[in-house]
């Protein structure tokens, strides 16, 4: 099979990094969170002050934009790899409910979409990939050979994050997290600069009752069907 360039797109907590993950280790691919890349800027948006529930500085943040580098590591342990934030392993930082609670309001500022998009396309320049977001399909790689949005309601998602947040020993409500992930329905959706919007040659899963084996199965098979059109 020739080198694809997967895109997945998608809510919140709908398990697309984990659905990614299955397909890059499936196909042998490279594997690519770009929510954790928005995740690290605002951990460091945070880190220097800039964003806070009440307070965000977008044109402080933008002036240090050059200031920041990510990459991906490689984590033989984990068996995925790691977001790493001026030379530091914030994987865990990362996935706190405070910076949930914040990535959106980031999302939003269109200097650092610029510039996390412009690494995102060098990133897939060979194919080979699978890339999960909120805009791959649409803005990264529009004409990415696959395109998966993936959902499911907002209850479950919720849930979902629930379970792993305190599995992770985080105290959390769920009403917290689902006020969270309504809130980060509206703004992905009502953002100016390339809101979550299904693409039009997306296909659409809903796995509010699939698990995760269930779920690797139906893609693989559409991803087969797609390829034999």
């Amino acid at each position: 099979m020739k080198p694809l360039t997967i895109a997945i797109d998608g809510f919140s907590s709908t398990g697309k990094s984990t659905l990614a993950k299955q397909l890059a280790k499936e196909y042998g691919y490279v594997y690519v969170d770009t929510g954790a890349m928005y995740r690290a800027v605002t951990f460091f948006a945070m880190q220097k002050g800039y964003v806070s529930t009440s307070h965000l500085d977008t044109d402080a943040l933008i002036k240090e934009l050059d200031q920041i580098d990510l990459h991906f590591q490689f984590n033989a342990n984990l068996g995925f790899a790691e977001m790493y934030l001026n030379g530091v392993c914030v994987e865990q930082e990362i996935r706190s409910m405070a910076v949930s609670n914040l990535v959106s309001k980031i999302a939003e500022i269109s200097a650092v979409r610029s510039l996390l998009v412009k690494q995102q396309k060098r990133m897939g320049v060979n194919k080979g990939i699978v890339m999960d977001g909120r805009d791959i399909g649409t803005v990264v790689f529009p004409d990415a050979d696959v395109k998966l949005f993936m959902t499911a309601s907002a209850e479950t998602r919720a849930q979902r994050r629930f379970d792993e947040l305190q599995a992770k020993g985080e105290l959390v409500s769920f009403e917290e997290i689902l006020q969270n992930v309504q809130e980060r329905d509206y703004i992905d959706t009502h953002r100016d600069d390339s809101p979550l919007v299904i693409a039009e040659d997306a296909i659409e899963i809903d796995n509010s009752y699939l698990t995760r084996e269930e779920q690797l199965a139906v893609v693989i098979e559409l991803i087969k069907e797609k390829l034999a059109e």
